[in-house]
C-alpha cells in the first residue's frame, strides 16, 4: 500500500506532529543529552506540498535529558495537542511479574511503583533480585539466570515480544534464518548488547508524567486524537527499519542512500538531516521510525482496546500495519 494511500480518509489530519524517540537509560546527563535523538514530523498548514515528506517537514534534535525531554513534549503538546509520541522502551513487564507478584492492576499502577520505590532499586548494583540480569552484582550474575532458561524461556517475555515483534512479523519459513538480528531482548535484560531493561525502567517514571498531563498511553488509555488529546505508543525500532546492520556508519548511508532513490519522503529530507543519520545510531532510528510513523499516521486514530485484559498490565508494541 503507498504511503501516502491513507489521505482519503476522513481522519488523515487528526495528526498534527509524530515524535519518534530513540531513548536512552543512561544515568548521566551527558550520557543522555549525547543519546536520546528525536525525529519529529510536522503536518504542512495546507495538509501537502511537493517535495515535503508525508506532507510535513522533519528534523532530527537531541540534547535533551529525559526529563527536558518529556517538559519538551508537553510544551508541544500544548502547540499541537493532535500529537503521536513513540518511545522505543517496554512499558511495562510480563503480567505474572506485575499483578502476581506486586499486585498492580495494571501498567500505570506499576509505573507508579518503579517511580516511587523499585526502579533505581532493581537497577543497582547490590540488588538481591537475580532475575535482572545482564549487570553483574551482589545476589545475582551478568547472564540470564535459570528462572529464564530452557522451556522456562518465554517467562522473561511479554506476550507482544513473543507475538508482535517475533511471530507475526517474521514468516514462519524465514524464522529461524532472520531472528538472529531481530530477536526480542527481555525486559529484566539490564545490561548487555541490545538491553532495553534500563532504558525501560528510567522510561517509565516520563510515562507517569506524560499521562498525568493529559497524554493517552495505549493501550492502558483508548486513543483521544479526535478530543484534542496528544497520545504515546510503544515501538520496536527494529521493526522500522527492516534488517539493517544499523551500529555500521557505511550500513546506514547505504541505506539511507537507496530510500532517497526510491521514496519521496527521504528525498525530500534536507542534507543536514541525512547527515545526522549517517552519524549516529541512534538519530539513524529516531529519523527511520519518524518517518514509518508520519506515513502510518492514520492507523493511530483507529487503534483498538485490547480484548485480552493481560495487554492493560504489559502493553503492546505498535508495528506498522498491524
Amino acid at each position: 500500500m503507498p504511503a501516502d494511500s491513507h489521505h482519503d480518509r476522513p481522519h488523515y489530519t487528526t495528526v498534527e506532529r509524530v515524535v519518534a524517540i530513540d531513548w536512552s537509560g543512561d544515568r548521566t546527563l551527558t550520557g543522555q543529552r549525547r543519546k536520546i535523538w528525536a525525529g519529529v514530523w510536522t503536518t504542512n498548514a495546507s495538509g501537502r506540498r511537493p517535495g515535503r515528506a508525508h506532507g510535513g517537514t522533519v528534523r532530527l534534535e537531541s540534547g535533551r535529558t529525559r526529563d527536558e525531554v518529556c517538559d519538551w513534549l508537553i510544551a508541544m503538546a500544548r502547540e499541537t495537542p493532535r500529537m503521536v509520541v513513540g518511545f522505543d522502551f517496554c512499558f511495562s513487564f510480563p503480567e505474572w511479574f506485575v499483578r502476581g507478584e506486586l499486585a498492580c492492576a495494571d501498567g500505570p499502577a506499576f509505573w507508579e511503583l518503579v517511580a516511587r520505590e523499585h526502579g533505581e532499586r532493581w537497577l543497582a548494583a547490590d540488588c538481591a533480585d537475580g532475575r535482572f540480569w545482564g549487570k553483574a552484582g551482589a545476589g545475582r550474575a551478568g547472564k540470564r539466570p535459570e528462572e529464564f532458561s530452557g522451556d522456562q524461556l518465554h517467562r522473561m517475555l511479554r506476550a507482544t515480544d513473543i507475538d508482535c515483534k517475533l511471530a507475526a512479523l517474521i514468516p514462519e519459513a524465514d524464522r529461524a534464518a532472520r531472528v538472529k538480528g531481530i530477536t526480542p531482548k527481555s525486559v529484566f535484560q539490564i545490561g548487555g548488547s541490545g538491553s532495553v531493561g534500563t532504558a525501560s525502567l528510567r522510561g517509565m517514571p516520563v510515562l507517569k508524567r506524560l499521562r498525568e498531563a493529559g497524554f493517552t498511553v495505549w493501550p492502558f488509555d483508548a486513543p483521544a486524537l479526535s478530543r484534542g488529546r496528544p497520545m504515546v505508543v510503544e515501538m520496536y525500532s527494529r521493526l522500522n527499519t527492516g534488517p539493517v546492520h544499523k551500529s555500521n556508519a557505511a550500513a546506514r548511508t547505504a541505506y539511507l542512500l537507496a530510500k532517497r532513490r526510491e521514496d519521496p519522503a527521504y528525498a525530500a529530507l534536507s542534507r543536514a538531516t541525512i547527515q545526522q543519520a549517517k552519524a549516529s545510531e541512534d538519530a539513524f532510528d529516531a529519523l527511520v521510525s519518524c518517518l514509518v510513523m508520519a506515513a502510518r499516521r492514520a492507523e493511530f486514530a483507529e487503534l483498538a482496546s485490547p480484548k485480552d485484559p493481560k495487554h492493560r498490565v504489559e502493553g503492546w508494541t505498535w508495528a506498522p500495519g498491524i
